[in-house]
């Protein structure tokens, strides 16, 4: 199944979802905290889902990360002149 297939079948399930908290609303009313946070909640996962068939859809999220070489040869020692040691303080002067 791809990921199309799969945010489709959650599409589908969240709007059954939907119709059940509206039938449920017509039953116990929406005054109640508890109705409110239920569709709230419905509603906070249609915004998720459809953040996640934006990302699925942009080619950004397909396009795998540049790999960065780090070569094996040490580096140079002048680029570590006049740097201080973590910790330890700078070359020429002793730790209080």
């Amino acid at each position: 199944m791809s990921v199309q297939d799969d945010l489709t079948a959650v599409q589908r399930c969240l709007d059954d979802l939907s119709r059940s908290v509206g039938r449920l609303e017509k039953q116990l009313g929406t005054a109640g905290l508890e109705m409110r946070r239920v569709r709230t909640d419905a509603n906070h996962l249609r915004e998720s889902v459809a953040l996640l068939r934006d990302a699925a859809a942009s080619p950004t999220a397909q396009r795998k990360p540049e790999l960065v070489t780090i070569p094996d040869t040490p580096y140079d020692d002048s680029l570590w002149i006049d740097t201080d040691d973590e910790g330890l303080g700078a070359r020429d002067r002793h730790a209080p």
